[in-house]
């Protein structure tokens, strides 16, 4: 079977495993925990809070494992893009390819309004846009010069956000326990978990309420799958990147989650702008404030990396599998796709102005359509593992010789489909969130559509899977 494409052949394959690694964990530690953490605090209460990421922290490790096994198989730079095309149908590589790029794309946009709002704090009198147009330099230039230029830029952006949350899980610790004091006062110990209505103060019902805010916190883990295709030895990378990956992102999740509820009584999480700096300010961190400030800077600029570099990929496979103009597919001589990478900035440019001037109306569908996109794809990561097992077990394959599995097969896939169609069907009971499940399905029912129209009726299709074996091109039905 395959496992390369063609015109993935110019990629540069720079990235090692530490950067694999970082990328993922950056991916996941951000905003979601430093500044949403207290509002799902407030939303479930500590307990259900800790429940709600415990249940998020299984369904990243469902589909790491899955895209784990796929990309091992088939390292290439459209990840699942690309899986989808070959192991559930064209179609499909076509719909999650855009719906997936449109996603992103409105997701750096925004990162790049809010890196120059939070300048605002130390330049109050600089204008916003001015912040964003130096933003946008930096990240065009880090992506546009080197895969490893950019794989090391995020290590370090990742590196920053770790060591915050680690500190903040040590320092807070020491304050729970009352070996820092804490404005004067004796330790708090566990009575804010256990007291003001106990653990789960709202029931479990609120559990529920919070997991599509949960399961998206998480999302971003899965760009390690679209840089497999410029990593040194995918088949060692990947796998040890998975197995170090989930459980130290959930211990950070829910760690941080307990200690932050043991100092801040969950009525009072739930109010804050940053929780993280209220429990810095409590304990007496000087600067904290400012120290949070530019943690969370860095978050905000490390998600708008790793969103251009995403984006970029996906782009660039749609235009290899021939669902986009042919011209994006095009390297420079560094191994980047400059062309994919200059429209891609522009639309998230395009989204950054509907920010401001269509924010009822165009932005509000655009953030809808991202919000779902991320469990969307993940669900079509597993139906694709689940397909391509299933292939390869009946085209004579041995299990045992694949280098990355995922265990206890199918039930992981089937697990991981059916937590992802939960969350859908607790938004489609929240007033708030419903409208999101319109916009972002009537944009996949589009995608498919155009699909059908486009290539089918026009006998066009493009051949979805472009593999290489022994230097002779290999296409899907022949997989």
């Amino acid at each position: 079977m395959a496992s390369e494409r063609k015109d993935d052949s110019q990629l540069q394959r720079s990235m090692k495993s530490r950067h694999l690694f970082m990328l993922s964990l950056g991916g996941v530690i951000g905003t979601g925990l430093f500044l949403g953490s207290g509002l799902t605090i407030g939303q479930a209460g500590p307990g259900g809070a800790v429940v709600a990421y415990l249940v998020g922290g299984l369904l990243m490790y469902l589909v790491m494992v899955c895209l784990g096994e796929l990309s091992v198989v088939m390292p290439v730079s459209g990840s699942f893009q690309a899986h989808a095309a070959k192991f559930i149908g064209p179609a499909t590589g076509f719909a999650i390819g855009w719906l997936y790029w449109m996603s992103w794309v409105t997701t750096v946009g925004l990162e790049f309004t809010a890196a120059g709002m939070l300048m605002k704090r130390w330049f109050p009198h600089t204008p916003v846009w001015v912040w964003c147009v130096v933003f946008i330099a930096l990240l065009f230039t880090l992506n546009a010069l080197t895969t490893k230029g950019f794989a090391e830029t995020e290590y370090w952006f990742a590196g920053i956000k770790v060591l915050a949350v680690i500190m903040f899980i040590i320092i807070g610790g020491l304050a729970v326990f009352g070996v820092i004091s804490i404005h004067g006062k004796s330790a708090p110990f566990f009575s804010n978990l256990i007291g003001h209505g106990g653990p789960f103060p709202k029931g479990i019902s609120a559990i529920f309420v919070t997991m599509m805010t949960v399961v998206y916190s998480f999302q971003g883990s899965e760009i390690m799958g679209i840089a497999a295709g410029e990593t040194e030895k995918p088949e060692k990378s990947i796998p040890k990147a998975i197995k170090t990956l989930v459980f130290r992102i959930i211990i950070f999740y829910v760690l941080a989650i307990v200690v932050l509820s043991a100092i801040v009584p969950w009525k009072q999480a739930g109010l804050l702008e940053s929780p993280f700096v209220k429990v810095f300010d409590m304990v007496g961190i000087p600067y904290a404030a400012d120290i949070m400030n530019f943690v969370i800077l860095t978050a905000v600029l490390s998600v708008g990396n790793s969103g251009l570099f995403a984006s970029t990929r996906i782009l660039r496979s749609l235009s290899v599998d021939g669902m986009a103009p042919a011209f994006l597919k095009k390297l420079t001589k560094r191994g980047v796709p400059v062309y994919a990478l200059c429209i891609t900035l522009a639309f998230a440019l395009l989204s950054l102005l509907t920010s401001v001037v269509a924010a009822d109306t165009l932005f509000t569908v655009l953030l809808s359509i991202s919000g779902l996109a991320g469990t969307i794809t993940w669900m079509v990561i597993a139906l694709a593992q689940y397909n391509f097992r299933r292939r390869f077990i009946k085209e004579g394959g041995k299990v045992s010789d694949l280098k990355f599995k995922v265990p206890i097969f199918p039930l992981i896939p089937f697990l991981c489909i059916a937590i992802c169609l939960s969350t859908f069907v607790f938004i489609a009971f929240d007033p708030t969130q419903r409208t999101s499940l319109y916009y972002g399905f009537g944009f996949l029912t589009a995608c498919y559509l155009y699909y059908y129209l486009r290539y089918r009726r026009k006998n066009t299709m493009p051949s979805p899977i472009v593999g290489e074996a022994d230097g002779k091109l290999i296409k899907k039905e022949e997989v």
